[in-house]
């Protein structure tokens, strides 16, 4: 039997476990009641805008990621568009990040008039490289955007150095990274800002859109709270024209449920990272995140890499297993991205692009589907 035929004969077979690439109504399902309660009584209190029930969660969210404040937003976008205007970001101001992100990144600095610079990744943890940072630094230099990319923290401490040396401001992207720790502390300690996506899917997800930024500057955080509110200081009294960019009532209170189930569904993550770690680590022809001793990760990604990877991605779908791709088509290779000022190796990132895989990762995983997982991809390379 070809491999085709092969192939095409395990599409019919029902899959002894079903693993989905994550599992939200699993998760809703954990927590119904608590949740349900906390959309009813915005709906009976009918405050939809600002209130408690925001004001609560940003306090809680602030004491969780090591910040003085936090400002409820729209979304993950509109944090980092907020937060690149609250430092004075516009034409003509270059802002220095990586190529291998979500458009959303380099979409914000598009937004407010600048130019994006993609300066150059570590191809072992995937993020910014602190040591060619300083080559990407022109006299039109603004803020630098470190991407803490699937859940993994920066180098904050070298990222730094060169901000301070050249007089930068840091605006760290940590849409993917809450609850992660830099050398033991909250990741939202460093930089000028952090902004962060409370989309469905993220370690902290709501039931729609929404976001945030945390600040330990009392004037960028007043800044970004009334750019989000029609840069108003009071109902009527508009101080500058800004945005409508607003976490909502209902989303607040839904995170504020999940907030308190965060370290616990992060601790499940690496319990399952850890399996995938130790039993992965021995194939030969697929690589792993490297992990530095200064991070703790959350893995809201779970990446692999690989020269096969169409062939395993096929073949654990074949056999119940769902997984993704963050990034297949990286943003200098997009019709958006054709004019970007782009100083990373092109090469390496077309490889990476073709060669990177995001296994299942969500605390709703039983062990049995880890391992079924692991055993899955063993099987396809003894084959």
């Amino acid at each position: 039997m070809s491999q085709s035929e092969e192939s095409n004969k395990a599409s019919y077979i029902q899959p002894p476990i079903k693993v989905p690439f994550l599992d939200l109504q699993k998760q809703y399902q954990s927590i119904k009641p608590e949740i349900d309660n906390a959309i009813q009584n915005i709906l009976e209190t009918a405050n939809f805008i600002k209130g408690k029930a925001v004001h609560d969660f940003e306090q809680a969210f602030a004491d969780y990621v090591g910040a003085q404040y936090c400002i409820g937003v729209g979304n993950g976008t509109d944090a980092l568009i907020l937060a690149l205007k609250a430092i004075g970001t516009g034409i003509g101001d270059e802002v220095i990040t990586v190529p291998n992100t979500f458009i959303a990144t380099v979409e914000a600095i598009v937004a407010v008039g600048a130019n994006p610079v993609l300066t150059d990744i570590d191809y072992e943890t995937y993020t910014m490289e602190p040591e060619v940072l300083a080559q990407s630094i022109t006299k039109d230099t603004k803020a630098i955007i470190p991407v803490h990319l699937y859940g993994m923290p920066c180098n904050m401490d070298a990222i730094m150095e060169v901000a301070t040396q050249y007089k930068l401001k840091v605006i760290c992207d940590g849409a993917q990274a809450h609850g992660a720790q830099y050398k033991q502390f909250p990741i939202g300690m460093y930089g000028d800002v952090t902004t962060y996506s409370f989309y469905p899917g993220k370690n902290l997800g709501a039931f729609g859109d929404g976001g945030a930024v945390v600040t330990n500057d009392e004037e960028i955080a007043n800044r970004i709270r009334m750019l989000a509110d029609h840069g108003r200081i009071d109902k009527y009294q508009h101080q500058f024209y800004g945005y409508n960019s607003r976490l909502d009532a209902i989303q607040a209170a839904i995170l504020s449920v999940k907030l308190n189930y965060l370290e616990k569904w992060n601790k499940r993550r690496k319990e399952i990272a850890a399996i995938y770690n130790q039993k992965l680590a021995t194939i030969k022809d697929m690589s792993l995140i490297s992990i530095p001793n200064y991070a703790e990760p959350v893995w809201h990604i779970y990446p692999i890499e690989l020269s096969r990877r169409d062939e395993l991605q096929q073949y654990l779908l074949n056999r119940g297993i769902q997984t993704g791709i963050h990034y297949p088509v990286p943003i200098t290779h997009q019709p958006a991205g054709q004019n970007i000022k782009a100083l990373c190796h092109y090469g390496k990132l077309e490889i990476m692009s073709r060669r990177i895989l995001s296994l299942p990762m969500c605390p709703e995983m039983s062990n049995d589907m880890v391992y079924y997982v692991v055993e899955n991809i063993k099987e396809f390379f003894s084959n």
